[in-house]
């Protein structure tokens, strides 16, 4: 039995910053795959066993059962020592980006990839109000990357893993990642990391 159990969906970039970090870690893990997309997560016996929140990612060590994202890459990186903080300065620098991240980073852009590109809702007032959001998010990251390699300094952290949830799916969102040449070469420096793997080969879906 793998030390850790990972509840996700490939399709979630939520879900793929921990299995990112799993993965770039040297972790004995396994996923187990959620049937979001029918609504799984909805489910009483989902909220009552597995997570009263109605959410994904999920992960299970032991008897320690964590969710949210930014919490769990936390735990990872305290439990294995990688891609962690080397000092407090640097662990209150990763929570500022991890809580930049699910405020306005990643929460703008994955919902707005979910309604235009998985959903194919069309263009609406939302999507341009989230678009709008989205860029102006994806516009403080591509300036701070002009001036150094990752988020904290100069090599990998949970921080870089939390912002990079999304940015390797590719479904129309209607913004052109040519306009982010600092945050592409970001992605490439994270994907050049040995284990590496996208989030459709890293998770079942």
């Amino acid at each position: 039995m793998a030390e850790y159990r990972l509840h996700c969906v490939k399709e979630s970039g939520n879900c793929y910053k921990v299995a990112l970090m799993l993965q770039l870690s040297g972790c004995d893990w396994k996923a187990a795959w959620v049937d979001y997309f029918n609504d799984a997560t909805r489910r009483d016996d989902f909220r009552s066993e597995v997570n009263g929140l109605g959410e994904i990612p999920v992960l299970d060590h032991g008897s320690t059962r964590l969710t949210q994202s930014g919490v769990i890459l936390t735990y990872l990186a305290e439990r294995t020592g990688k891609f962690a903080a080397r000092n407090e300065d640097e662990q209150r620098d990763i929570l500022r980006w991890i809580l930049f991240d699910n405020h306005k980073f990643t929460s703008y852009f994955a919902t707005l990839r979910f309604m235009v590109g998985i959903q194919k809702t069309g263009e609406t007032p939302v999507t341009d109000f989230l678009r709008g959001r989205a860029l102006g998010a994806y516009g403080i990251v591509e300036k701070h990357l002009a001036a150094q390699p990752f988020l904290v300094g100069a090599r990998p952290t949970i921080a870089d893993f939390s912002l990079a949830g999304y940015v390797y799916f590719t479904e129309e969102t209607g913004i052109d990642p040519a306009q982010f040449p600092h945050i592409k070469a970001w992605a490439d420096r994270i994907a050049a990391l040995p284990g590496w793997k996208h989030p459709y080969d890293l998770m079942p879906g």
